[in-house]
């Protein structure tokens, strides 16, 4: 696609531009190597277009690590049940949500947890970071007023569940739960004892 320093956008339309065109190349590279030239030479606009909105590479990727926040969110949520279910009803459907979107989107899952992302005081204590995390602190919370989970301090039990499920997810993308080293269905297998393991 040749350069264009002219194209019109209505207002809002470069930045979206930008961003789609950034996250179609995390997907399609599987890394974030590219550069912001590459990225405005892709979208069909000038070098200096993208610096109008994201200062430098580390802010698109700091953005594009949130949006995939807001998509895990929206997956997990979209994982819950619709009606009142047991525990394990709620958890593993929503576990697996999790494990599944990280193996769809290894690049940008990748990208949510990596140091390229920028601070991880500033993506992992954003609104839209911890609203994802506080999907699995609020099962926990409930699930302990109702006597189904184990009375433990809250953040430290939802650490737990979290370092498992993301090392599960990782495990996934890297394609090492190896039949022949962990056995058939894994994923469900490391699930399930997680979950028996925070059972009341």
């Amino acid at each position: 696609m040749t350069e264009q320093s002219d194209r019109p956008y209505h207002h809002g339309d470069l930045r979206r531009a930008v961003i789609e065109t950034a996250l179609a190349m995390l997907h399609e590279e599987e890394g974030w190597q590219f550069t912001l030239r590459e990225v405005a030479r892709r979208a069909g606009v000038s070098h200096a277009a993208p610096y109008k909105h994201f200062p430098d590479k580390a802010a698109l990727l700091a953005e594009l690590a949130l949006i995939g926040f807001d998509r895990l969110r929206e997956t997990l949520l979209a994982a819950l049940p619709a009606s009142a279910a047991s525990l394990r009803e709620t958890f593993l459907p929503v576990a697996r949500a999790y494990v599944a979107f990280g193996e769809a989107n290894p690049a940008l899952y990748r990208l949510m947890f990596g140091a390229d992302a920028g601070k991880p005081s500033e993506v992992h204590l954003s609104e839209r970071a911890l609203s994802t995390f506080a999907i699995l602190t609020d099962f926990l919370a409930r699930g302990q007023e109702a006597g189904l989970i184990r009375e433990r301090p809250v953040p430290g039990q939802a650490a737990a569940c979290w370092a498992q499920l993301h090392g599960l997810t990782m495990l996934v993308i890297d394609g090492l739960l190896l039949p022949e080293k962990v056995g058939d269905d894994a994923v469900t297998a490391a699930l399930t004892t997680l979950l028996e393991g925070i059972e009341a």
